[in-house]
Formats: structure tokens, C-alpha cells, sequence
């Protein structure tokens, strides 16, 4: 993994000066176009993964001390290969110190957090469901910026969003949300801002640095509003029930799935990388019935074909 990170890293720049055209709805063919759909899938497998975790942990561990050590975890998992890289970049990074901020507000301290805290009255496989909707708010960012996005694309992420409607909805397309859902909403909100402001990361900046960074300031903003949950909540129980899984957020679904994520808008943009996104809602589910016990019956067999069959149509697509 050490190796894969190292490699992608160094070539970022010239990686990302190759695919800016995807502003425009260029770019991304061949082998570069499955790599970039290939690590659009790794991301969003592992951020499946940690939709259970935050349901598994609702009640033992509060959802704000939950996001915090997730990112801590993340920043030590991280800094080993990315603290050379993020001092020899300092400069460029002060001079971008807003971007940065506003990344790091809406991927690290919000979205997971928000998710977390759905986790406390929703079912795992409704998080996964209702995150499915960024997707499409990824998709507007980047039409608002100029992208043609083609009518296979368009008409493979209206059949996913047909499958995602009809699994929140149990069939009857009526909205009937907790307020959990509304929490995911929420996340699912700062995570396709977050997707799409990726887009425009500047090309200097390398993944690795802009990675670590991001992490940190994330941290360091959810920071006060984690003394203040461990003044009120009080702390957890640091057994193998808990750390156990804020190590798989921390190390596989932080740093690994955000780095593979950021690439893949990087190479393939946010408009196709989201319709890959849609596999979330199918993975949640079938990790939420095999770790968690959650129901799934033929509705959503049914809707998981129709979310697969959007995604091949919608990623398949040739670009313009």
C-alpha cells in the first residue's frame, strides 16, 4: 500500500495537468478511465464499510468522539508519508489556505460527523441509500461548470437514483425519513460539495500533502466540539468492540478510500465517479445483512439491479 501511495503521489501533478479537459467533459480513456473507475469503486466499497461501523458504534461510542479519533487515526496513518512532502509544500499551502479550509470543513469535519450522528436512529442501510443521492449534486456542480455530461451518463444515473427512490421509500416512492435520514441528507449535501470542489484543487499541490492537510485541519476544527462531547457525554470504553473498528475508519476508510477518491476525480471528474458512487446503497446493504442482521427481501434485490444496471450504463458512457 506504502509503495502504491508513494508512486500515485509523485505523479499527481502531471496526472492532474492531463485531466483538467474533464472540466470541460473531456478526458479519461482507455486505461486511464478504468484506472480512475477502479479506484472510484475501491473508495466507495470501503466507505460502505464504515456506514456498519457507524451504526455498530452508535451506542457505545458518541458520534462526535467517534469522528474525532477517526481522523486522528487517519493523520497517523498518514504522516509517516506525507509530512516530508507537506513541509517542502508549506508555501503553496498557506497561499491556498482557504481552499483547504473549505475542503477540509465539508469532507473531514462534516460529512463524517453528520453521518455518524445518523447512525444513532437510522439503519446502516439507509445511510447507504440516502448518501447515494450526492451523486447527483455532483453531477449538477460540475454542469453548472461547463461539463457535457451525455445522455447515457445522464439516463444510467436516473435508473440508479429510480432504484435509490425506491429502496428509501420501500417501494411506494413516499418519503417517510427519520431524522436520522435527515442527518445522512445532510452529509450526502457537504460530501457531493466536497466531491466536486475537488475539481478545482490546484494542480501544485500533490495528494499526499493536500490529503494530510485536510485531515489536520479537519481535525483541529471538530476539535472544540469534541471537548465539549467528552465533557457532557463523558469518554468511551476503549475495548476491541470499539477501537477495532475506528481503526478500519481511521487507517482503510480515511486514508486509503479519501486518496483513492481524490484520484478518481482527479482522473475520470466527479459526474462519472459519482455514477460509480451509486454501488454504495448495494454494498451497505449486503454488509448491513451479513455483519448487522438487517433485513433485505426481494425489493431490494429488485432496486440493487436497477442501481448496477445505472452504474454500467452511466460509467460505460463515452465522453464527449
Amino acid at each position: 500500500m506504502v509503495s502504491v501511495l508513494d508512486r500515485s503521489d509523485s505523479d499527481s501533478v502531471g496526472a492532474r495537468s492531463g485531466t483538467e479537459g474533464g472540466r470541460t467533459g473531456s478526458g479519461g480513456t482507455g486505461a486511464g478511465l478504468g484506472v480512475g473507475l477502479a479506484l472510484a469503486a475501491l473508495a466507495t466499497v470501503v466507505w460502505s464499510g464504515s456506514f456498519v461501523t457507524s451504526r455498530a458504534l452508535a451506542d457505545s461510542v458518541p458520534p462526535i468522539q467517534h469522528a474525532f479519533w477517526r481522523w486522528i487515526i487517519a493523520i497517523a496513518a498518514v504522516a509517516p508519508f506525507a509530512v516530508r512532502q507537506t513541509w517542502r509544500q508549506r508555501a503553496l499551502l498557506r497561499q491556498h489556505l482557504g481552499f483547504l479550509l473549505a475542503a477540509s470543513l465539508l469532507g473531514v469535519t462534516v460529512y463524517n460527523t453528520l453521518v455518524n450522528q445518523a447512525g444513532v436512529t437510522t439503519t446502516a442501510g439507509n445511510m447507504g441509500m440516502i448518501m447515494a443521492a450526492s451523486p447527483v449534486l455532483m453531477a449538477v456542480y460540475e454542469r453548472l461548470g461547463g461539463a457535457r455530461l451525455g445522455a447515457r451518463r445522464v439516463t444510467g444515473m436516473l435508473v440508479a437514483c429510480v432504484g435509490v427512490l425506491l429502496l428509501v421509500s420501500g417501494g411506494s416512492l413516499a418519503m417517510d425519513l427519520a431524522v436520522g435520514d435527515l442527518w445522512v441528507i445532510g452529509g450526502a449535501v457537504a460530501f457531493g460539495s466536497y466531491s466536486a470542489l475537488l475539481r478545482r484543487r490546484p494542480a501544485e499541490i500533490s495528494g499526499l500533502p493536500f490529503l494530510f492537510t485536510t485531515f489536520v485541519l479537519g481535525a483541529l476544527m471538530l476539535l472544540p466540539v469534541f471537548l465539549v462531547s467528552l465533557a457532557v457525554q463523558g469518554g468511551f470504553e476503549p475495548t476491541a468492540a470499539t477501537v477495532s473498528p475506528l481503526l478500519y475508519v481511521g487507517v482503510i476508510s480515511s486514508a486509503v478510500a479519501f486518496f483513492a477518491w481524490n484520484k478518481a476525480i482527479a482522473a475520470i471528474g466527479a459526474a462519472r465517479a459519482g455514477v460509480v458512487y451509486y454501488l454504495q446503497p448495494v454494498c451497505v446493504a449486503l454488509l448491513s445483512f451479513a455483519v448487522l442482521g438487517e433485513g433485505m427481501g426481494w425489493l431490494q434485490v429488485m432496486c440493487m439491479g436497477l442501481i448496477l444496471g445505472g452504474v454500467v450504463l452511466g460509467s460505460s458512457a463515452g465522453r464527449k
